[in-house]
């Protein structure tokens, strides 16, 4: 009898800490989903809040200057005649695409501004200065495309003066064009203080109103890198983002039909100096 009372109190201790542990393991599995919803929800608003900023910062500025004074904005500062103008613009070569955007660009008796990484163009020098004798501009990228902001702007201007350097070496001391775009952009009040800095280094800088949408992705596809052009082509003049680097063969595939769209809305071509 006494043997049988301790095996119930034994089966009922082993029953009692199942039903325990399974009700932790309950409230665990919905903490986690409640966290996992939230972080979701979290990343969702990051990408919202990422694609607003982006989406409000090529809307065009109303000013060649912004709060530091450094802004160079073609789009209000050239052409009041009312004459439509496209600057294609690539960033963040010279890459093995280069060359086929070079070759595109001929075709079309076209030239361009090429905003250039200096690590990379260490790397293809030569491309660098094929892009000179083709009759593009060339401009800074800075050395090492830092995006965080993180560094002190004294540390970004002297990373701009890096990738300065390096394409001095590369085009000779006769190269002063002192152009440059931020990675990412100039935009929002974060930059002030790195805006100011590379202003008062000498630089001007410049940002875009339109794009074709091929930093969103690894070789998005053509049909979607034209429609957001289309989306984003609503000025007279236009500064369009587009990028040289290795993973946007899609860039390449899109530019022919980029520019006969440009065309075809009239939009004649330039360079930025």
């Amino acid at each position: 009898m006494l043997n049988i009372n301790r095996q119930q109190k034994l089966k009922k201790k082993i029953i009692i800490g199942l039903l325990l542990a399974m009700c932790i393991g309950t409230l665990f599995i919905l903490l986690s989903k409640k966290q996992a919803v939230k972080t979701l929800k979290h990343k969702q608003q990051q990408r919202n809040n990422y694609k607003m900023n982006k989406r409000e910062s090529i809307i065009p500025k109303n000013t060649n200057e912004n709060e530091s004074g450094g802004q160079y904005t073609p789009w209000t500062d050239k052409r009041t005649d009312g004459t439509k103008i496209a600057y294609l613009t690539f960033d963040d070569g010279p890459s093995v695409n280069t060359e086929k955007i070079l070759q595109i660009l001929n075709q079309n008796n076209i030239k361009a501004s090429f905003f250039l990484i200096g690590k990379n163009a260490e790397k293809y020098s030569n491309l660098v200065r094929e892009e000179v004798s083709d009759g593009e501009v060339v401009g800074n990228h800075t050395y090492s495309h830092q995006l965080n902001y993180r560094e002190s702007p004294a540390t970004f201007v002297n990373d701009i003066n890096k990738c300065q350097d390096i394409l001095m070496s590369i085009l000779g001391p006769s190269y002063n064009l002192k152009l440059v775009r931020f990675p990412g952009g100039s935009f929002g009040p974060k930059l002030v203080p790195f805006r100011d800095a590379v202003t008062k280094a000498g630089y001007r800088f410049i940002d875009w109103n339109d794009e074709t949408g091929d930093a969103d992705g690894y070789d998005l596809p053509v049909p979607i890198l034209l429609n957001n052009l289309k989306k984003y082509t609503t000025q007279n003049t236009v500064v369009i983002l587009m990028h040289d680097a290795g993973a946007k063969a899609t860039t390449v595939q899109a530019l022919p039909q980029v520019i006969q769209y440009l065309k075809s809305k009239g939009y004649s071509f330039d360079t930025l100096q």
